[in-house]
């Protein structure tokens, strides 16, 4: 598949730039597969739409992993622990930055090639919310940037498909969690020609025993966002429930576990995007994709939902 068949124009202004004032009172377009239907909700609907579906979340929490630096003016963004205080993350100007040299709270220790770097932290994460560069405005309360399920911290970025999800929701579904601590794989973007030439980095996982039991004995299962199939997919395969997974989805994947998908409108050009056409059939995702631009529903991370039936 050629990169740029993963393009597509969108308005600038429909990049939501603040979340919903309620979680659950985002926009859902709703695709049925089989019967080629669309339908427009609210999220709060959600449980209306299915039927028997065990829905699997991705309760990983979002580190305040973004450092500023000063001289010179920049940042790190901490993408994940080594052990002993060595964290690998992305630091940026990197032209202008040394290894071995200590950069307030960070000490540069090796360039890993493409802004990475293998670096030092004094202390724990205490930074700002590493919010996606395209939201350009300040997210007055930084919980938003969290579900309302988070446990363990560990990710540079939010499973943003579970951000709609609210006490009360999750009340009415029959739910299950998985962890997948959100890297450099998933908000990365494909710069190479084809995307097979794309390289994933892994990501770190951790499932239950009892959900990984619970996950294989479900009738249905619906995946809430890109990050939770990657987990489903992997142990799908084989894999232990603790792990690293490389596990790449683009058209033509087989899916084995996964019979169902909630997820975001993603960005151009990216590894999300290709995966939801690869569930969902790139002519049929270009047509969902092309609605919703034409409904003004709002994309990225703050914007509206599609459910993948």
């Amino acid at each position: 598949m050629e990169t740029a068949e993963l393009d597509y124009d969108l308005p600038p202004e429909l990049i939501a730039q603040h979340p919903a004032d309620r979680r659950d009172a985002s926009r859902l377009l709703v695709y049925h597969r089989r019967r080629d239907e669309v339908r427009h909700r609210v999220f709060s609907d959600l449980p209306e739409e299915l039927d028997r579906e065990l829905v699997v979340v991705n309760d990983t929490r979002v580190l305040p992993a973004r450092l500023w630096l000063e001289r010179p003016r920049g940042e790190v963004l901490l993408l994940e622990p080594l052990g002993d205080g060595v964290w690998e993350g992305l630091a940026r100007p990197t032209k202008r930055l040394r290894a071995g040299r200590r950069y307030g709270d960070v000490e540069l220790l090796e360039h890993l090639g493409e802004g990475r770097w293998r670096l030092r932290l004094l202390g724990e994460p205490a930074g700002d919310m590493p919010l996606p560069p395209y939201i350009v405005e300040p997210l007055a309360d930084p919980g938003r940037y969290q579900t309302v399920y988070a446990r363990e911290a560990g990710s540079a970025a939010a499973p943003t498909a579970g951000l709609h999800f609210t006490p009360e929701l999750l009340a009415r579904l029959e739910v299950e969690r998985v962890t997948l601590h959100v890297g450099l794989d998933t908000f990365r973007p494909v710069t190479a020609r084809r995307l097979a030439e794309h390289e994933l980095h892994g990501e770190r996982y951790e499932v239950r025993p009892d959900a990984v039991k619970r996950i294989k004995n479900a009738e249905r299962v619906l995946a809430v966002g890109t990050t939770t199939v990657r987990v489903l997919e992997t142990l799908a395969r084989g894999a232990p429930p603790v792990g690293r997974t490389t596990l790449f989805i683009t058209p033509g994947f087989h899916f084995r576990r996964v019979e169902a998908l909630l997820t975001n409108f993603h960005l151009p050009r990216s590894t999300l995007l290709a995966l939801v056409m690869a569930f969902a059939g790139i002519e049929e995702t270009r047509g969902l994709y092309e609605l919703a631009i034409a409904e003004r529903y709002r994309f990225y991370s703050f914007g509206d939902a599609m459910l993948i039936l």
